[in-house]
Protein backbone atom coordinates (compact mmCIF):
# COMPACT_ATOMS: atom_id res chain seq x y z
CA UNK A 1 0.00 0.00 0.00
CA UNK A 2 1.17 3.65 -1.00
CA UNK A 3 0.04 6.22 1.43
CA UNK A 4 -1.20 9.54 0.39
CA UNK A 5 -3.06 9.41 3.82
CA UNK A 6 -1.11 12.51 5.45
CA UNK A 7 2.04 13.93 5.63
CA UNK A 8 3.29 12.61 8.28
CA UNK A 9 3.70 8.53 8.13
CA UNK A 10 7.14 9.18 7.66
CA UNK A 11 10.05 9.39 10.57
CA UNK A 12 12.08 12.64 9.98
CA UNK A 13 14.51 14.13 7.40
CA UNK A 14 17.90 12.61 7.02
CA UNK A 15 19.66 16.07 7.94
CA UNK A 16 17.32 16.39 10.95
CA UNK A 17 18.68 12.58 11.93
CA UNK A 18 21.89 13.75 10.97
CA UNK A 19 22.22 16.31 13.29
CA UNK A 20 20.22 14.70 16.10
CA UNK A 21 22.84 12.05 15.86
CA UNK A 22 25.58 14.64 16.09
CA UNK A 23 24.18 16.18 19.27
CA UNK A 24 23.41 12.88 20.68
CA UNK A 25 26.11 12.70 23.43
CA UNK A 26 26.14 16.08 24.11
CA UNK A 27 25.08 17.52 28.15
CA UNK A 28 21.80 20.31 27.23
CA UNK A 29 20.42 22.08 29.48
CA UNK A 30 16.69 21.02 29.50
CA UNK A 31 13.38 22.74 29.01
CA UNK A 32 13.73 24.75 26.00
CA UNK A 33 16.91 26.84 27.60
CA UNK A 34 19.55 24.87 25.33
CA UNK A 35 21.85 26.42 22.61
CA UNK A 36 20.53 24.49 19.97
CA UNK A 37 17.37 26.25 21.03
CA UNK A 38 18.49 29.57 21.03
CA UNK A 39 20.16 29.05 17.55
CA UNK A 40 16.84 27.73 16.24
CA UNK A 41 14.96 31.39 17.52
CA UNK A 42 17.66 33.20 16.14
CA UNK A 43 17.25 31.64 12.81
CA UNK A 44 13.35 31.89 13.02
CA UNK A 45 13.61 35.57 14.19
CA UNK A 46 16.16 35.86 10.91
CA UNK A 47 13.30 35.03 9.03
CA UNK A 48 10.55 36.92 10.78
CA UNK A 49 13.14 40.04 10.34
CA UNK A 50 12.12 41.07 14.28
CA UNK A 51 13.98 39.95 17.59
CA UNK A 52 10.76 41.24 19.83
CA UNK A 53 8.92 37.97 19.41
CA UNK A 54 9.21 35.07 21.98
CA UNK A 55 9.61 31.88 20.53
CA UNK A 56 8.64 28.44 22.12
CA UNK A 57 8.89 24.95 21.00
CA UNK A 58 5.44 22.84 21.91
CA UNK A 59 5.48 18.76 21.07
CA UNK A 60 2.20 18.97 18.43
CA UNK A 61 -0.44 21.23 16.88
CA UNK A 62 -3.27 20.02 19.46
CA UNK A 63 -1.26 21.37 21.95
CA UNK A 64 -0.36 24.44 20.66
CA UNK A 65 -3.62 25.45 20.04
CA UNK A 66 -5.06 24.65 23.03
CA UNK A 67 -2.04 26.28 24.87
CA UNK A 68 -2.86 29.38 23.17
CA UNK A 69 -6.61 29.46 23.14
CA UNK A 70 -6.46 28.57 26.97
CA UNK A 71 -4.03 31.20 27.66
CA UNK A 72 -4.88 33.96 26.02
CA UNK A 73 -8.42 33.77 26.60
CA UNK A 74 -10.62 34.88 29.56
CA UNK A 75 -13.15 31.85 30.86
CA UNK A 76 -16.05 34.02 29.64
CA UNK A 77 -14.46 34.38 26.16
CA UNK A 78 -14.19 32.30 22.76
CA UNK A 79 -13.09 32.14 19.49
CA UNK A 80 -14.41 32.47 16.15
CA UNK A 81 -13.01 29.77 13.24
CA UNK A 82 -14.26 28.02 10.18
CA UNK A 83 -16.46 25.30 10.11
CA UNK A 84 -13.74 23.48 8.93
CA UNK A 85 -10.98 24.29 11.16
CA UNK A 86 -8.70 22.05 13.50
CA UNK A 87 -9.48 23.35 16.34
CA UNK A 88 -13.60 22.82 15.49
CA UNK A 89 -13.37 19.40 13.52
CA UNK A 90 -10.05 17.21 14.93
CA UNK A 91 -9.34 17.73 18.23
CA UNK A 92 -11.51 16.20 20.19
CA UNK A 93 -13.49 19.01 21.74
CA UNK A 94 -9.66 19.49 23.07
CA UNK A 95 -10.58 23.50 23.31
CA UNK A 96 -13.96 23.33 24.65
CA UNK A 97 -12.20 21.27 27.40
CA UNK A 98 -10.60 24.04 28.91
CA UNK A 99 -14.10 25.55 28.63
CA UNK A 100 -13.49 27.82 25.71
CA UNK A 101 -16.09 27.86 23.18
CA UNK A 102 -15.49 27.15 19.32
CA UNK A 103 -17.97 29.50 17.55
CA UNK A 104 -17.89 28.46 14.21
CA UNK A 105 -18.69 30.60 10.83
CA UNK A 106 -19.11 28.54 7.43
CA UNK A 107 -15.92 30.16 5.73
CA UNK A 108 -15.39 30.44 2.14
CA UNK A 109 -13.15 27.87 0.90
CA UNK A 110 -11.91 27.05 4.33
CA UNK A 111 -11.02 30.64 5.10
CA UNK A 112 -12.69 33.54 7.58
CA UNK A 113 -13.54 36.74 6.12
CA UNK A 114 -13.75 39.95 7.63
CA UNK A 115 -17.16 39.52 7.00
CA UNK A 116 -17.72 36.85 8.49
CA UNK A 117 -15.88 38.14 11.47
CA UNK A 118 -18.23 40.86 12.14
CA UNK A 119 -21.18 38.79 11.80
CA UNK A 120 -20.05 36.42 14.69
CA UNK A 121 -19.39 39.86 16.75
CA UNK A 122 -23.55 41.22 15.99
CA UNK A 123 -24.53 37.58 17.14
CA UNK A 124 -23.01 38.02 20.29
CA UNK A 125 -24.92 40.64 22.01
CA UNK A 126 -24.67 40.98 25.36
CA UNK A 127 -23.05 38.57 28.82
CA UNK A 128 -26.02 36.23 28.31
CA UNK A 129 -23.57 35.12 25.37
CA UNK A 130 -19.72 34.34 25.65
CA UNK A 131 -17.90 37.05 24.33
CA UNK A 132 -15.83 36.29 20.75
CA UNK A 133 -11.93 37.36 21.66
CA UNK A 134 -9.62 35.33 19.06
CA UNK A 135 -9.70 34.95 15.72
CA UNK A 136 -8.23 31.39 14.69
CA UNK A 137 -7.15 30.75 11.15
CA UNK A 138 -4.85 28.52 9.34
CA UNK A 139 -2.03 28.36 6.38
CA UNK A 140 -2.71 26.49 4.93
CA UNK A 141 -5.92 25.52 5.47
CA UNK A 142 -7.97 22.46 6.18
CA UNK A 143 -9.34 22.45 2.24
CA UNK A 144 -5.41 23.09 1.49
CA UNK A 145 -6.34 26.79 0.63
CA UNK A 146 -3.85 29.72 1.01
CA UNK A 147 -4.50 33.04 2.37
CA UNK A 148 -3.10 35.76 0.34
CA UNK A 149 -1.87 38.94 1.89
CA UNK A 150 -4.30 41.09 1.11
CA UNK A 151 -6.76 38.75 2.98
CA UNK A 152 -4.73 38.40 5.97
CA UNK A 153 -4.34 42.29 5.69
CA UNK A 154 -7.87 42.88 5.74
CA UNK A 155 -8.63 40.34 9.14
CA UNK A 156 -5.77 42.11 10.53
CA UNK A 157 -7.22 45.08 10.50
CA UNK A 158 -10.43 43.87 11.42
CA UNK A 159 -9.34 42.49 14.25
CA UNK A 160 -7.45 45.73 15.53
CA UNK A 161 -10.51 47.61 14.77
CA UNK A 162 -12.78 45.49 17.05
CA UNK A 163 -9.89 44.57 19.49
CA UNK A 164 -9.69 40.53 18.83
CA UNK A 165 -6.57 38.64 18.63
CA UNK A 166 -5.79 37.09 15.77
CA UNK A 167 -4.26 33.62 15.49
CA UNK A 168 -2.63 31.48 12.77
CA UNK A 169 -2.43 27.48 12.83
CA UNK A 170 1.09 27.10 10.78
CA UNK A 171 0.61 23.03 11.27
CA UNK A 172 1.83 23.37 7.08
CA UNK A 173 2.83 26.70 7.00
CA UNK A 174 5.86 25.32 4.74
CA UNK A 175 3.52 24.59 2.17
CA UNK A 176 1.42 27.68 2.52
CA UNK A 177 4.37 29.83 1.68
CA UNK A 178 6.04 27.97 -0.65
CA UNK A 179 2.18 27.25 -2.75
CA UNK A 180 2.67 29.42 -6.39
CA UNK A 181 -0.94 31.26 -5.10
CA UNK A 182 1.16 32.81 -1.98
CA UNK A 183 2.67 35.98 -1.53
CA UNK A 184 2.80 36.30 1.66
CA UNK A 185 6.24 36.31 3.84
CA UNK A 186 7.10 34.80 7.18
CA UNK A 187 7.52 38.28 8.17
CA UNK A 188 4.47 39.52 6.60
CA UNK A 189 2.57 36.78 9.02
CA UNK A 190 4.77 38.18 12.11
CA UNK A 191 3.43 41.61 11.00
CA UNK A 192 -0.30 40.37 10.71
CA UNK A 193 -0.88 38.43 13.47
CA UNK A 194 -0.88 38.62 17.01
CA UNK A 195 1.02 34.92 17.95
CA UNK A 196 1.27 32.24 15.17
CA UNK A 197 3.00 28.92 15.05
CA UNK A 198 5.38 27.23 12.26
CA UNK A 199 4.68 23.57 11.99
CA UNK A 200 7.82 20.84 11.98
CA UNK A 201 5.91 17.54 12.26
CA UNK A 202 4.24 17.86 8.99
CA UNK A 203 7.28 19.72 7.41
CA UNK A 204 10.63 17.09 7.85
CA UNK A 205 10.47 17.12 11.69
CA UNK A 206 9.80 13.83 13.98
CA UNK A 207 7.74 16.15 15.99
CA UNK A 208 7.45 19.77 17.07
CA UNK A 209 5.92 23.70 16.13
CA UNK A 210 7.46 26.70 16.88
CA UNK A 211 5.16 29.14 18.25
CA UNK A 212 5.83 32.95 17.56
CA UNK A 213 4.42 35.38 20.35
CA UNK A 214 4.65 38.76 18.70
CA UNK A 215 1.84 40.59 20.41
CA UNK A 216 3.56 42.02 24.08
CA UNK A 217 1.00 41.60 25.91
CA UNK A 218 0.47 37.87 25.26
CA UNK A 219 3.77 36.84 26.24
CA UNK A 220 3.55 37.22 29.92
CA UNK A 221 4.61 34.00 31.84
CA UNK A 222 3.41 32.07 29.38
CA UNK A 223 6.55 29.28 29.82
CA UNK A 224 4.60 28.47 33.53
CA UNK A 225 1.60 27.98 31.50
CA UNK A 226 3.29 25.57 28.93
CA UNK A 227 3.99 23.57 32.10
CA UNK A 228 0.55 23.72 33.63
CA UNK A 229 0.23 22.36 30.54
CA UNK A 230 2.05 19.59 30.33
CA UNK A 231 3.63 20.98 27.24
CA UNK A 232 7.53 21.45 28.81
CA UNK A 233 9.54 18.75 27.44
CA UNK A 234 12.71 17.74 29.81
CA UNK A 235 14.69 17.30 26.45
CA UNK A 236 13.27 20.29 24.82
CA UNK A 237 16.76 20.54 23.11
CA UNK A 238 15.16 17.75 20.80
CA UNK A 239 12.84 19.88 19.44
CA UNK A 240 15.00 22.72 19.11
CA UNK A 241 17.80 21.21 17.54
CA UNK A 242 15.27 19.94 14.56
CA UNK A 243 14.27 23.06 13.82
CA UNK A 244 17.66 24.04 14.06
CA UNK A 245 18.24 21.83 11.43
CA UNK A 246 15.43 23.22 9.00
CA UNK A 247 16.54 26.53 9.52
CA UNK A 248 20.19 26.35 9.11
CA UNK A 249 19.26 26.75 5.74
CA UNK A 250 16.53 26.59 3.03
CA UNK A 251 15.69 23.19 4.08
CA UNK A 252 12.16 23.83 5.69
CA UNK A 253 11.21 25.87 2.40
CA UNK A 254 12.82 22.76 -0.08
CA UNK A 255 11.19 20.32 2.06
CA UNK A 256 7.25 22.23 1.51
CA UNK A 257 8.11 23.16 -2.05
CA UNK A 258 8.96 19.44 -2.97
CA UNK A 259 5.21 18.23 -1.40
CA UNK A 260 3.30 20.83 -3.22
CA UNK A 261 5.64 20.06 -6.84
CA UNK A 262 4.79 16.07 -5.95
CA UNK A 263 0.49 17.57 -5.25
CA UNK A 264 0.74 19.68 -8.44
CA UNK A 265 1.90 16.55 -10.69
CA UNK A 266 -1.56 15.07 -8.98
CA UNK A 267 -3.21 17.67 -9.84
CA UNK A 268 -2.47 18.77 -13.09
CA UNK A 269 -3.46 14.68 -14.24
CA UNK A 270 -6.78 14.93 -12.61
CA UNK A 271 -7.39 17.97 -13.94
CA UNK A 272 -6.53 16.44 -17.44
CA UNK A 273 -8.65 13.55 -17.30
CA UNK A 274 -11.70 15.90 -16.48
CA UNK A 275 -11.89 15.46 -13.06
CA UNK A 276 -13.17 18.24 -10.60
CA UNK A 277 -12.19 19.12 -7.17
CA UNK A 278 -13.72 20.04 -4.01
CA UNK A 279 -11.25 23.00 -3.08
CA UNK A 280 -9.24 24.66 -5.70
CA UNK A 281 -5.73 22.67 -5.35
CA UNK A 282 -3.10 25.21 -3.81
CA UNK A 283 -0.87 23.13 -1.42
CA UNK A 284 -0.36 19.49 -0.43
CA UNK A 285 -3.95 18.57 0.34
CA UNK A 286 -5.79 17.72 -3.03
CA UNK A 287 -9.72 17.22 -2.53
CA UNK A 288 -10.35 15.72 -5.87
CA UNK A 289 -14.00 14.57 -6.28
CA UNK A 290 -13.73 10.88 -8.14
CA UNK A 291 -16.95 8.22 -8.49
CA UNK A 292 -17.30 6.25 -5.43
CA UNK A 293 -17.16 2.82 -7.78
CA UNK A 294 -13.62 3.57 -8.84
CA UNK A 295 -12.59 4.94 -5.56
CA UNK A 296 -13.05 1.17 -3.87
CA UNK A 297 -10.50 -0.05 -6.39
CA UNK A 298 -8.60 2.99 -6.04
CA UNK A 299 -8.37 2.12 -1.96
CA UNK A 300 -6.59 -1.45 -3.05
CA UNK A 301 -3.49 -0.19 -3.28
CA UNK A 302 -3.22 3.27 -1.73
CA UNK A 303 -4.50 4.26 1.16
CA UNK A 304 -6.38 8.16 1.04
CA UNK A 305 -9.17 9.74 3.25
CA UNK A 306 -12.83 10.31 2.45
CA UNK A 307 -13.82 13.94 2.94
CA UNK A 308 -17.63 14.75 2.12
CA UNK A 309 -19.96 12.37 0.20
CA UNK A 310 -20.98 14.80 -2.64
CA UNK A 311 -24.17 12.14 -4.15
CA UNK A 312 -24.73 8.65 -4.06
CA UNK A 313 -22.33 7.88 -6.90
CA UNK A 314 -19.56 10.30 -5.93
CA UNK A 315 -17.30 11.38 -2.95
CA UNK A 316 -14.86 14.15 -1.84
CA UNK A 317 -11.41 12.23 -1.23
CA UNK A 318 -7.93 13.98 0.97
CA UNK A 319 -4.67 13.21 -1.06
CA UNK A 320 -1.85 14.52 1.01
CA UNK A 321 1.73 14.90 -0.53
CA UNK A 322 4.72 15.14 1.71
CA UNK A 323 8.74 15.88 2.03
CA UNK A 324 8.94 12.43 1.28
CA UNK A 325 6.63 11.74 -1.65
CA UNK A 326 8.44 10.04 -4.70
CA UNK A 327 7.89 10.61 -8.04
CA UNK A 328 7.61 7.19 -8.21
CA UNK A 329 4.89 6.61 -6.41
CA UNK A 330 2.64 9.90 -7.69
CA UNK A 331 3.32 8.73 -11.16
CA UNK A 332 2.00 5.12 -9.50
CA UNK A 333 -1.12 6.87 -8.45
CA UNK A 334 -1.39 8.78 -11.77
CA UNK A 335 -1.48 5.67 -13.61
CA UNK A 336 -3.60 3.31 -11.64
CA UNK A 337 -6.39 6.76 -11.71
CA UNK A 338 -6.07 6.81 -15.70
CA UNK A 339 -6.53 3.00 -15.98
CA UNK A 340 -9.53 3.09 -14.15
Amino acid sequence: MISFMNDYSEGAHPRVYAMLMKTALEQNTGYGLDLHSDTAREYIKKQLKRDDVDIHFIPGGTQTNLLVISSFLRPHQCVIAAKTAHVNVHETGAIEATGHKVFVMEGVDGKLTADLITEALDYHTDEHMVMPKMVYISDSTELGTVYTKAELKTLHEVCRQKGLILYMDGARLGSALTSKFNDLTMADIAELTDAFYIGGTKNGALLGEALVICKDELKEDFRYLIKQRGAMLAKGFVTGIQFEALFKDKLFYELASHANTMAEKIADALIGLGYKFYAMPCSNQLFPILPNDKLDKLAKDFLFSYQAKIDNDHSVIRLVTSWATTKEHVDRLIKAIESL
